[in-house]
């Protein structure tokens, strides 16, 4: 007998967490998680989390800031939403105990790259998403919600059009079971691990855009792929995200050279948008011959380095680099996915009983280009909107209204230029060198082909690595045709050979597996 759950949650991010304490209130629950509960993304988020609680400060200005960062392509229902219930959501984060810094007596709050106003909210310096995450799996630890760790989530179970239930594997028995639920919330995070920087977790393999795909969900905007600028970049030494509240807080971008380059580029010199930032980066890595630039903090205050960003200055200091002292070697990492399932703003899918929260979801709030530390907003307030609308019995297919100029299509069928099977490390190569920073349509075209091939020659998963490998091929494909199909730069969206907007792609493209 399979066993049953009004929510089944998989992942266990702060948007699965954070559902599931506000879920249990209506009924049972379930999380799901192919790792452990601590185990995510979200901690790794080390800039804060905006809301306009600031003096001076106002709803429609982080609206404002919100579109001017989704460059024509954000929906100013799903920001308005966004920017007008942060502050609640603030307060109930406050409510579940999380700890964020304060300054006499107030919460603190700090300034971020494309915002107009200091309205990022920090814990523990720059450890925000740790310790939120810590704060609320404390939480669903003691309230006994069930969690199920090392299961994988290998299908969405689908009855009659409707999201019914899920089925999973033990990664460590090998035992397979299915859960039936009456509403489905994927909350598995983005898919980082496509790329071979990156600054995500290594679970982020693009696991539920996958299963959502294959059960017949609409996936839209996966050609926008946030690059983060700095990421540290040292010989030997692992990935490592260097906050954007470090420029915020008057870090410098110089060269190999010592130089600061940034205005050749941009009048908003490190504050702009981190797509300008990252590809302002190339370039003058291409002009200098060198694999990385600096960020250098070593004109501020020590103590604010220090107790600002504990985090980074530890982890630099622990591999031989004091960050007061000298530079920090940077170079972009693929960091978010903007695209996602998409969803309505009650982060229903176009599968009734299907939801979707946080970076898997495409709510529309982030258009081209994710604001800084809107993400985990966006969390909270599209987890708790879900959660609103099951209090209605029925749900429905109610997703996304359709616009006449957006595109909807399929995989295309391609002819493959290679027989190998695929390795993680060729796939991350294949999307580093021809689906990154900057694009064009030979390497597009050329990786399109190439994933084709691999998907085709995958055999069927039977283990977590073969399942992560198929869901990665498959995420990897969306993106790819995405940005194939684009032919214009918009937002993280950037092509060489297509450099500048085009009025006739203020439009999105949504793929379906029809």
């Amino acid at each position: 007998m399979k066993k049953h759950y009004d929510y089944i949650i998989v992942g266990s991010g702060i948007a699965g967490l954070y559902t599931a304490l506000l879920a249990r209130e209506l009924g049972s629950v379930l999380i799901i998680t192919k790792g452990s509960i601590s185990e995510c993304n979200t901690k790794y988020a080390q800039g804060g989390i905006a809301a306009a609680i600031g003096r001076g400060d106002s709803p429609e200005l982080h609206f404002r800031d919100t579109i001017n960062a989704g460059d024509g392509l954000s929906a100013e229902e799903a920001v308005r939403i966004l920017v007008t219930e942060a502050p609640d959501r603030i307060t109930d984060l406050v409510h579940f105990g999380v700890p964020f810094d304060t300054l006499e007596g107030q919460i603190a709050l700090t300034m971020e790259a494309a915002h107009s106003m200091p309205r990022i909210l920090h814990a523990g310096g720059d450890a925000t998403g740790e310790y939120i995450e810590l704060t609320l799996s404390r939480q669903v630890l003691s309230t006994k919600i069930p969690v199920l760790e090392n299961v994988l989530a290998t299908e969405i179970v689908m009855e009659r059009g409707c999201a019914c239930g899920i089925k999973t594997l033990d990664c460590k028995t090998g035992v397979r079971q299915e859960f039936g639920g009456r509403f489905l919330i994927v909350a598995t995070g983005g898919a980082g691990q496509l790329y071979k920087f990156n600054t995500n977790s290594e679970i982020a393999t693009g696991d539920g855009i996958a299963l959502a795909w294959q059960a017949g969900a609409e996936i839209a905007d996966m050609e926008f792929y946030q690059f983060h600028p700095t990421a540290l970049h040292m010989p030997g030494v692992p990935v490592f995200l260097i906050t954007e509240a470090v420029r915020g807080e008057g870090g410098i971008l110089r060269n190999n050279h010592g130089r600061a380059f940034m205005h050749d580029y941009t009048p908003q010199g490190e504050l702009a948008p981190r797509d300008i930032v990252a590809r302002s980066i190339i370039y003058e890595m291409a002009k200098t011959g060198t694999d990385n630039v600096f960020l250098d903090v070593t004109h501020l205050p020590r103590q604010l380095v220090t107790t600002r960003f504990p985090h980074i200055y530890q982890f630099c200091l622990s591999h031989g680099l004091d960050i007061t002292k000298e530079p920090i070697p940077v170079a972009p990492a693929a960091h978010y996915m903007m695209g996602g399932i998409k969803t309505n703003a009650w982060g229903e899918s176009s599968i009734p009983g299907l939801f979707a929260a946080g970076e898997v979801a495409c709510t529309g709030v982030h258009g081209a280009n994710r604001l800084a530390s809107n993400s985990m907003l966006e969390v909270v307030v599209f987890s708790k909107r879900i959660v609103e609308k099951t209090r209605v019995k029925e749900t429905r297919n109610s997703s996304a209204l359709k616009k006449s100029n957006d595109i909807r299509t399929t995989l295309s069928e391609l002819k493959g230029v290679t027989e190998s099977l695929p390795s993680f490390t060729a796939l991350q190569q294949v999307m580093w060198e021809n689906v990154g920073v900057i694009r064009n349509r030979e390497g597009l075209t050329r990786a399109a082909a190439t994933l084709a091939t691999w998907q085709k020659s995958l055999p069927a998963p039977a283990d977590r690595p073969s399942y992560e490998m198929h869901h990665l091929v498959l995420t990897a494909r969306l993106v790819t045709e995405a940005a194939s199909l684009r032919e214009e730069s918009r937002g993280a969206h950037f092509r060489d050979d297509f450099p500048q907007h085009s009025p006739d792609w203020q439009k999105h493209i949504i793929f379906t597996n029809a």
